[in-house]
């Protein structure tokens, strides 16, 4: 069952709370970063993207960028820009997007769950973005991002949650540059903690990470190794290690996973007019007017010399019976990229890129007209029952293949992992 834990969260003042709140890391390069903090000293990404604070030429995995960070966060600290709570609370987190809301409880959850799969995986963690973020935490001393955690939705647990929202005054309540509302209520009664704690341990079997594979994998690594550090200091010197990560949870039907489309380098060798003719054998194409968004599974949508088209995949060419064969980026990576593009494996070719759903098909288009990609695909979202399916078969799905909207921000609610 899934154990959680209330956590004193290091937090900005109210009146300080949006201009802190950030991004999170992962979805702004140093560049964007940079221009998102300009004029702006109480941006958390001073702290999770502290390379914007030194020439552009530092290598931005380097010990001078990590222990920027820590000055950072200790500055913050000492200017009373952010405060340590003073008991420990949950936090409960509520997004308004385009008016639909979403509400998650923010605690800390067990690295036992992560190592034992209480907590499931589905993706493929790569080395290089788990050292990054492990060098991140083990010199701040913080777990400064947040990892996005979904379950099955427990009537008791949305009871609790809604009573407090609608008798509690929030701590935080602002709407960001991008329109989206984020509104934070702590929940600081011993007993309604009790309750909740109480809930998640006799209630919810098992949690599921939707965002943020990186973040718990080094959590849990950071762990180990700090570990092993104590075990050669002893009295004053030895540091007691939080066995928990930071993580918010959100009740599956809330959730909103988006399309994660792809862009595609060159056709291989392939002439237009060739390509199109070897996707019949897998797919009923056609052209489209506009641009064409898939409404169904098994459904494509493929821009390529200024024309959209619908591919709908044949009977027979995927595996509804398969957890991942049924899924529309296996189909996309066996039946078009793998066999006619020559691109097998997502995660380190070079002539496929990710284009966010939240940033429409026009991007899409915008990539080809360019000239920068050659042709795109958008695709139909997973479905949240898809990915815990997946999880619970203990399969991995292909990279890219979820992109969550609204996303958490950085900066609200910060964890130390040393008493």
């Amino acid at each position: 069952m899934a154990k959680i834990s209330p956590f004193e969260a290091v937090r900005p003042q109210p009146q300080l709370a949006k201009q802190v709140a950030s991004k999170p890391y992962d979805v702004l390069n140093s560049a964007e970063a940079k221009i998102e903090a300009v004029g702006n000293a109480y941006s958390f990404l001073h702290i999770t993207k502290s390379e914007i604070g030194l020439p552009d030429t530092i290598d931005i995995h380097s010990a001078e960028v990590y222990e920027l960070a820590l000055n950072n966060l200790t500055a913050f600290i000492q200017r009373d820009v952010l405060f340590k709570e003073s008991k420990p609370c949950y936090y409960i987190y509520q997004l308004i997007m385009d008016g639909r809301a979403q509400t998650g409880l923010v605690c800390v959850s067990s690295i036992d769950d992560y190592n034992n799969d209480i907590i499931k995986k589905h993706e493929f963690t790569r080395p290089e973005k788990e050292l990054d973020r492990i060098n991140h935490i083990k010199t701040t001393g913080a777990q400064t991002g947040n990892v996005f955690l979904a379950y099955r939705n427990q009537a008791s647990i949305d009871t609790l949650i809604d009573k407090w929202k609608t008798n509690k005054t929030p701590v935080y309540d602002f709407t960001a540059d991008d329109g989206i509302q984020h509104t934070v209520w702590a929940v600081s009664d011993e007993t309604v903690i009790d309750q909740i704690t109480n809930i998640f341990e006799t209630e919810v079997p098992c949690t599921y990470i939707a965002d943020g594979h990186h973040r718990a994998a080094s959590a849990a690594k950071v762990l180990v190794a700090l570990s092993e550090e104590n075990k050669t200091k002893a009295g004053d010197d030895e540091k007691k290690i939080s066995p928990y990560f930071l993580t918010t949870l959100f009740p599956a039907n809330q959730l909103q996973i988006m399309d994660y489309n792809r862009v595609v380098k060159d056709l291989n060798g392939h002439t237009a007019d060739a390509f199109i003719a070897a996707l019949a054998n897998q797919f009923e194409v056609a052209t489209c007017d506009t641009a064409y968004k898939p409404t169904a599974l098994h459904h494509f949508g493929m821009y390529l010399n200024k024309t959209w088209y619908s591919l709908i995949a044949k009977p027979g060419t995927y595996n509804d019976a398969d957890p991942i064969g049924v899924l529309d980026v296996t189909i996309l990576q066996n039946n078009i990229l793998a066999t006619l593009l020559n691109i097998h494996d997502q995660r380190t070719d070079k002539r496929i890129d990710f284009v966010g759903g939240i940033r429409g098909l026009g991007e899409l288009e915008k990539r080809v007209d360019s000239g920068d990609m050659a042709m795109a695909f958008s695709l139909y979202p997973v479905t949240i029952e898809q990915l815990f399916n997946i999880a619970d078969a203990g399969e991995v799905m292909p990279p890219k293949s979820t992109w969550f909207e609204p996303k958490l921000r950085d900066g609200l609610l910060t964890h130390l992992i040393q008493a």
